[in-house]
């Protein structure tokens, strides 16, 4: 996401805020609003592709139309029509991500197999599972494992750690987002060439710190691999986000030399890293 007013002031200046300075600071973005909306209309990617710089990734969700209410079933029209829609960003699409309903479970991977077989050559895609039984390294997680390996299609890795490792107390936002969020175990593997995680914070930094921590390994051994990996940060209402990607770079930064992020144009400070 990149349009959020509570951004102003840190990430935007005030009375600011939209992709353009979003793609100024960040280079890719978790695209939601096509799993609740669809395909977009053609003149909002035409303003996507104008305001997102060369170099800038869009992560989109396939729509839940698609995954969730037909489950993968005689959906080929409608997503080879949600995948032309995004067409004039073809340069600028990062890993497509597939999240399948939580009571998608094993038999249904056929169906998940057929959508693969199909998927368009060079776009990249990534799985994001929440069924318990793919979280039990038995036969269901290893034909789960093996179908995306085969597609080199990445397995999504889902990290609620830090959101879930209080109790959420008397902050709302807390306690909403472990309401909302699947409470999984996370299984660290790279299944593809773009590997991409899911960080869901937590609003105390020093468990955010402490969660990630074991990621910078992983995260310099994939660059090091020739992989590109994906790191999404949330926290629990997104306001800290920015903030927390922010740090959660810089740490990295500390073991593998990158590029540190540009000043927020609405910091009141200037913060070097």
């Amino acid at each position: 996401m990149w349009a959020n007013p509570e951004w102003r002031g840190s990430l935007y200046p005030a009375g600011g805020g939209g992709l353009a300075e979003y793609a100024r600071v960040f280079d890719t973005v978790e695209g939601n609003t096509t799993f609740y909306s669809g395909a977009p209309r053609a003149e909002t990617v035409a303003g996507w592709a104008r305001q997102a710089p060369p170099g800038f990734h869009f992560c989109f969700k396939l729509p839940a139309a698609l995954t969730h209410e037909r489950r993968l079933v005689g959906v080929e029209a409608e997503l080879d029509a949600f995948l032309e829609a995004l067409s004039p960003l073809h340069d600028r699409l990062g890993p497509m991500m597939i999240q399948l309903p939580r009571d998608f479970g094993a038999e249904e991977l056929p169906r998940l197999a057929a959508l693969l077989a199909r998927w368009p050559a060079g776009l990249p895609c990534a799985v994001e599972v929440r069924h318990p039984e793919f979280f039990h390294k038995g036969a269901e997680e290893v034909a789960l494992n093996r179908l995306l390996i085969s597609h080199g299609v990445d397995r999504v890795m889902l990290d609620v750690r830090p959101l879930f490792s209080t109790l959420a107390e008397a902050h709302p936002g807390l306690a909403r987002a472990q309401r909302e969020k699947p409470r999984l175990p996370l299984h660290v593997l790279s299944t593809g060439e773009k590997p991409l995680v899911r960080f869901i914070g937590h609003l105390d930094p020093l468990i955010n710190e402490r969660c990630f921590r074991p990621w910078i390994q992983r995260l310099v051994l994939w660059i090091k691999q020739g992989k590109t990996p994906y790191l999404m940060v949330h926290t629990p209402d997104n306001r800290q986000a920015p903030e927390l990607a922010r740090r959660l770079l810089a740490a990295l930064a500390e073991r593998h030399p990158l590029p540190p992020l540009p000043p927020f144009p609405g910091d009141t400070q200037t913060t070097l890293f």
